[in-house]
């Protein structure tokens, strides 16, 4: 299974920048849907796109191994 670290990866990117940012703050930023941004934050099988991934690590200045995880769970 894919683990989105969306949590991990958004403090990992206030502790670099020294700038907060919520979920609202997150979806302005990439032009996702708030609830897109939420559902990835909240529920551990969401499927994605990779459009959406690549739009989250732009925005949060990180690779994809900050971002995804596998777990053989």
């Amino acid at each position: 299974m894919i683990v989105i670290k969306l949590r991990e990866a958004i403090a990992a990117f206030e502790k670099k920048t020294g700038t907060t940012l919520s979920y609202s703050d997150l979806a302005d930023r990439t032009g996702l849907a708030r609830a897109t941004i939420e559902a990835l934050g909240s529920r551990p099988q969401y499927n994605t796109t990779l459009k959406t991934i690549d739009k989250l690590c732009q925005t949060l200045e990180c690779g994809l191994s900050d971002l995804l995880e596998y777990s053989e769970s």
